[in-house]
């Protein structure tokens, strides 16, 4: 199961190697059985030293990150091979440029670097070909014509790998905002790749929920007001914000790296040319979220009573918690990741292995700060002006403290959502502290952290916004990896250490992943007139069922 959950042998979260619980011999023993025993030497030996790709993306400060990392992505090249390449592709006076290397194994062949495309013909043909047939069918049904257009782009980009034509994709995409069924297909999100370029590959189908997307399509509505009261610097707003949209969605079918452990959120196309003249779209996935809220409450024992300081702090929690979160989820993805602007000049990739950390951050600062304001109770999106506080503590105990139940103890904190809430968290904590906006606290042995002053903290979610915002808008690298390498990447071991004996006393588990539902069509007369949900409660015979009926490579 956790090789199939972690789409395989490193941590999805921790990006740590793990080991199987059985002998060598015995997996050789079954690799021959099955007729791989000619690739035992040299599989088993990555599989088992714990020597060999220790890491999928390596964090090293000392080492090669790209030689260091076991991902896919490269073969043969150095880091400093690989920038210059790029360097040299790139042309800062481009105002829509392409996302250079987004779809690409960068190897060596002759002693010059060269890509090497995934498309039909190419690396993953089989898969992308099967993807192009089924995206072929979907095209004949499709709600609007820009989704047929959109969907016949999106093929012919998996055909030829052309980047001009994914973000032909991409402008069509994201204004089709008229349909109940929507997708994301492609690769697309660049968390695994050590210098944030190059993506891995997702699917995701949805149904909007057109009741519950009333929240979004007012905070869309209002997306202007929004970008021009932001505490940033008036040089990197955006002065005419394009394009906005945002709904609340049922996820349908998962796949990919969204598969089993997806986001709860999603905004995208994530070129930013394209959010800047054509806009954004947004989701907020409710059934995963509320399939989070509803297995937590059927749990006798949970983290926010271990954790939380007072039963004062928890029945605030419980009152405003889960739909304050969503809130916060909205104004992530909704307004978030679509604020602020580039400088001329500036690549979306110049803060390399620092951007996506540095990005989730920025967006999670933006809703942070954005839930405390009237504003919000004005439009009808919080229930008072209070309602705020009980997100703040969660957000503050959880990024000092809680989250790092998923850590192993003396493993540094990698994950990029991860460091986005320990950066966040750990320099407010730090620059509060002489006016005890954030107080650490003992009671009976145990470490709790609570919120004294919420006005001031917002006011620090503020300056941290401000300049994240700043660091992004210039490209400055420097300084964005100062921040992280300072604030978002080293666990005090005494309070990680008893972080885990806490929740491991609460005989809970750190993670949550997701079966998809078989969805069966309904005939009559040689017809289809119904579709049949059919659920699946056993994850691995999924996994092996997908296997036998799906497998291309």
């Amino acid at each position: 199961k956790r090789l199939f959950f972690a789409n395989g042998i490193h941590h999805h979260y921790s990006e740590d190697k793990f080991f199987p619980e059985c002998p060598k011999k015995y997996f050789q023993s079954l690799m021959e059985a099955v007729g791989d025993g000619d690739k035992a030497a040299e599989l088993l030996e990555v599989i088992y030293s714990p020597d060999i790709y220790p890491q999928r993306r390596s964090t090293s400060k000392t080492g090669d990150i790209v030689e260091l990392s076991a991902v896919n992505f490269y073969d043969g090249v150095s880091r400093e091979e690989v920038e210059k390449y790029y360097n040299s592709l790139m042309d800062p006076n481009d105002k829509t440029p392409i996302s250079y290397g987004l779809n690409t194994k960068v190897v060596k062949e002759n002693g010059k670097v060269v890509e090497k495309p995934w498309k039909v013909g190419g690396i993953y043909g089989p898969a992308l070909e099967k993807i192009c047939v089924e995206l072929e069918k979907a095209a004949a049904v499709a709600e609007t014509d820009l989704q047929k257009k959109a969907i016949g782009l999106l093929i012919e980009y998996y055909r030829t790998g052309d980047l001009k034509t994914w973000d032909d994709f991409n402008v069509d995409w994201v204004q089709d905002t008229v349909g109940t069924i929507d997708f994301i297909n492609g690769f697309i999100e660049d968390y695994d790749d050590p210098l944030g370029r190059k993506a891995t590959w997702e699917g995701y189908v949805n149904m909007k929920d057109s009741a519950a997307s009333a929240r979004t399509e007012v905070l869309s509505a209002n997306a202007q007001w929004f970008e021009d009261n932001s505490p940033v610097d008036p040089r990197f707003r955006k002065p005419h914000v394009k394009g906005v949209s945002a709904k609340v969605v049922d996820g349908i079918t998962l796949a990919g790296a969204t598969y089993p452990a997806t986001p709860i959120g999603i905004n995208l196309p994530n070129a930013d040319w394209i959010r800047r003249d054509y806009g954004s779209k947004s989701v907020t996935i409710a059934n995963i979220t509320h399939a989070y809220d509803y297995a937590a409450q059927e749990s006798p024992k949970s983290t926010l009573t271990e954790f939380a300081y007072d039963q004062a702090e928890i029945d605030a929690y419980k009152k405003y918690g889960s739909y304050t979160d969503e809130i916060h989820t909205d104004l992530h993805e909704c307004l978030g990741h679509g604020s602020g602007q580039l400088l001329p000049g500036v690549s979306s990739t110049a803060l390399g292995e620092y951007q996506s950390t540095l990005e989730e951050a920025r967006a999670d600062l933006f809703g942070l700060y954005y839930m405390a304001d009237p504003k919000l109770v004005e439009l009808g999106i919080m229930p008072n002006a209070e309602a705020y506080k009980p997100a703040y503590s969660n957000y503050i105990r959880n990024g000092l403290f809680v989250q790092f139940t998923r850590v192993e103890l003396g493993k540094q904190n990698t994950e990029a959502h991860m460091q986005n809430r320990k950066l966040i968290a750990e320099w407010c904590y730090e620059k509060g502290a002489a006016n005890g906006i954030i107080e650490k606290k003992m009671r009976d042995g145990k470490t709790y952290f609570v919120v004294n002053d919420y006005e001031a903290l917002r006011g620090l979610f503020a300056q941290l916004l401000a300049e994240i915002q700043r660091i992004k808008s210039e490209g400055d690298y420097a300084a964005g990896k100062d921040l992280v390498e300072t604030y978002a990447v080293n666990i005090d071991p005494q309070l990680h250490k008893e972080v885990l004996e806490r929740y491991a006393a609460l005989n809970l588990k750190p993670y949550g992943g997701f079966v998809n539902p078989n969805i069966v069509p309904v005939e009559k007369d040689g017809k289809i007139v119904d579709y049949k949900i059919e659920y699946v409660d056993n994850y691995l015979q999924q996994q092996l069922d997908y296997g036998k009926k799906y497998r291309t490579l």
